[in-house]
Parts: structure tokens; C-alpha cells; sequence
């Protein structure tokens, strides 16, 4: 069983990386491009967050509109960046995909920054600091901090429902989901999660229901997010993280680090209707582009594995090498930008070919990365899901 502080799972025998985390950023950064400012004033609030008429959408259409260059007008004009927090360090890395050269870096208070989280209206970028309690706040025009939130409890990640009305705390050691108001972040209630290491989550087609895992438990457990609160479970075991909706908005897909593979789930009966072999240590999912693919990082075999979505089954695996976490997929969908989480890289590979095409080194322990901009109408938090 791996230690509930999840560096949070392999933090004690990683703590050496730690110490070299700071030497090896400042090596990548190219001659001249100094740390990003650390803090300047807080910005106002932006106003509560209106509707984005997330309707009941045909059951085909979840992904309908994160297809290639359909970016919402909120992003326009906004630099493409990919954001990597140091999950054992105090700095978040920025890089510029189109040249891959680090253009800065920000420090925050924290020593354990895990996933970056678009905000649901897509204007701010909110960094976990998980072991002091608070986010950092990042404009994502000019890649500077606006503004620290504190009194945010063990924010291990942040998700926001579809009509962007409340923010969901994943507070992994506390073993609850805070609900939030996403504008003032004061707690609105918090949701007991009766199982060890509740981490990652998405929602049904029409936002009512959530799925979360529970990493160290086994177990999956539904929330009402109306009535805020846990109405059914369902026991997969092994150790699950990551989870997906489908497509079509009728199964989800979970990632099963102790199994070696990925669940597929049907959220109203709560039970698991197939299960496929990936690779060793199963972690992290994303949709592709088309939303005909889901990519899926084991992070224990260095490895890659494509699943076709129409037919539900593993069409291919690509070796790429490192610890492979949380991943991203580019606005054009044709590269996978993936952290190597005890490498201290980032690495990009090639959706068309398979293909790894750069090995990135920024030092420390690369966690939730966030490419941003995306396309999309709004975002569901995390590292970046957006419906």
C-alpha cells in the first residue's frame, strides 16, 4: 500500500529529487528569461459565473465542442503556455510548445504544488498548493501570479460543475469533496468521502452525478452534486485514479494504477462492464481531439495505450520511456504533452505516429501539467477537461 501523502505515494522514496529540484529548473531556463513575478495585487473578483446553456446535449455529443479551433471567445488572444507544477518543489515551470524552451518560471510558498486547474469560465488558472492550504492564481495572458486564495483545505484538485455555479475541493487527505463558491471560494458544504485517497472525478453527460475515485480504498463513489452528497459506491479495487466520461456520455472510463488497466463503468447501475489491460501502473486519461481515442499513461511500464472508443478496446501502445502522470493533448490534437513525474521531464509525443519527438528536462517532480489555452465552451477544472 503506498503512503497516503501521495507525492503523494512515492514522496519518501523521491525526497532526494527534491533536492536538486531548483538546480535543474534553472538550467533549462534559456539564457535571459528570468522567474516570472512571484505576486502583484489581486485582481477583482470576476462576477458569479453565468450559464453556458449546458443543456442536456444528445448523448453523442459530450466532446462536440473541443474539436481542433473551437476555442471559446474568453481565450482570444491568450499565449499558448504549458504550465508544470513541482509536486516536490515550490515552482511552476512555463513553457512555450511552439519553440520548447522554458520562457519562466513562478515560485510560490508552497512545497507541494499538484494539478493547475483552468478556472470554469476559462479567464484564470488556479495552482494547488496542497500542503499550505491555498491556491495560487495565474493570468493566463501574461503568466503572472494576481492573486493567492487561502482557506482552501487540501486542495489536491479542483473541479467545477457544468453550469459553473459551485468549484469541487478534492481534499484527498481529509477524505472529503469541499463544495465551493467558485467567485469567493467560502465553503458551501463539505461532502465526507468514507474511503482512503479520493482524488480524481468527472461528471455525467448533464453534470448531475459525479464519479470519484477513491486511490487507496478501491473504490468509486457517485456524488449528487445538487444535493451534495454520496449516493452510491461501487468497489473496483486495485488502486483507481484518473476518470473520463465517454463520448456518448454513457459509461465512464477509470484508470487502474493497481490493476494495470482501465475500467469502463456504467454510472447508473454502478457496475463495472468491462475492464481492458493497458499497461503496468495505469494512470492518467484524456480524450483525443476527435474524441475517438482516449489516451491512457502507465506510469510504472513508461508506456502510452490508445483505446478506440467506438469499439471500446486497446488499439495500440507506444513506448515512450520515464514515469509518465497527467497529460494534455495540444489545441491541434496532433502532440500529447505528458509529465514524467520522477524524471523530471516532460515529454511530447506524436498523436499521428506514436512517436516520441522531445524529452523536455525541467527538474523536480512534474505533476498536473496544464496546456493552456484549450478548445472548449468552459472547463471542468482538473489539469484541464472542458466540455
Amino acid at each position: 500500500m503506498l503512503p497516503l501523502r501521495r507525492v503523494r505515494g512515492e514522496r519518501l522514496a523521491r525526497a532526494l529529487a527534491s533536492l536538486v529540484a531548483l538546480a535543474a529548473i534553472l538550467t533549462a531556463c534559456p539564457g535571459g528569461s528570468g522567474p516570472a513575478a512571484s505576486r502583484t495585487s489581486p485582481t477583482s473578483p470576476s462576477p458569479t459565473p453565468s450559464s453556458p446553456s449546458p443543456t442536456q446535449k444528445t448523448p453523442d455529443d459530450v466532446y462536440a465542442a473541443i474539436a481542433a479551433g473551437d476555442f471559446a471567445p474568453a481565450v482570444n488572444g491568450v499565449p499558448e503556455r504549458v504550465y508544470v507544477p513541482d509536486s516536490t518543489g515550490s515552482y511552476v515551470t512555463i513553457i512555450d510548445p511552439k519553440t520548447l524552451r522554458v520562457v519562466g518560471r513562478i515560485k510560490t510558498a508552497s512545497h507541494e504544488l499538484q494539478h493547475i486547474a483552468p478556472s470554469w469560465d476559462l479567464k484564470r488558472l488556479y495552482v494547488e498548493n496542497s500542503d499550505i492550504n491555498k491556491l495560487t492564481v495565474i493570468d493566463p495572458r501574461t503568466s503572472k501570479v494576481v492573486k493567492t486564495i487561502g482557506g482552501v483545505t487540501d486542495p489536491y484538485n479542483v473541479y467545477f460543475t457544468l453550469d459553473g455555479s459551485k468549484a469541487i475541493v478534492v481534499a484527498e487527505e481529509k477524505r472529503r469533496l469541499d463544495f465551493r463558491d467558485p467567485v469567493t471560494w467560502k465553503l458551501i458544504k463539505s461532502v465526507s468521502v468514507p474511503y482512503a485517497g479520493v482524488d480524481h472525478m468527472d461528471f455525467t453527460a448533464d453534470g448531475r452525478y459525479a464519479l470519484a475515485s477513491t486511490e487507496y480504498a478501491g473504490v468509486l463513489v457517485k456524488v449528487d452534486t445538487v444535493a451534495m452528497a454520496v449516493v452510491a459506491k461501487l468497489d473496483v479495487g486495485g488502486l483507481p485514479i484518473d476518470v473520463r466520461l465517454s463520448p456518448d456520455g454513457s459509461v465512464f472510463y477509470v484508470a487502474n494504477q493497481g490493476r494495470h488497466g482501465v475500467s469502463i463503468v456504467d454510472p447508473v447501475a454502478m457496475k463495472e462492464i468491462k475492464f481492458l489491460r493497458t499497461g503496468t501502473g495505469a494512470h492518467g486519461l484524456v480524450v483525443s481531439r476527435d474524441a475517438r481515442k482516449m489516451y491512457v499513461t502507465n506510469r510504472r511500464a513508461g508506456s502510452i495505450s490508445v483505446i478506440d472508443l467506438a469499439k471500446r478496446k486497446v488499439v495500440g501502445t507506444w513506448h515512450v520511456g520515464g514515469a509518465v502522470d497527467m497529460e494534455q493533448v495540444s489545441p491541434d490534437g496532433r502532440q500529447l504533452w505528458v509529465s514524467d513525474r520522477y524524471n523530471g521531464g516532460v515529454l511530447v509525443i506524436d498523436t499521428a505516429t506514436g512517436q516520441l519527438k522531445a524529452r523536455l528536462i525541467i527538474g523536480g517532480s512534474p505533476h498536473g501539467l496544464c496546456y493552456f489555452p484549450q478548445p472548449g465552451r468552459f472547463s471542468l477544472g482538473h489539469n484541464g477537461v472542458y466540455r
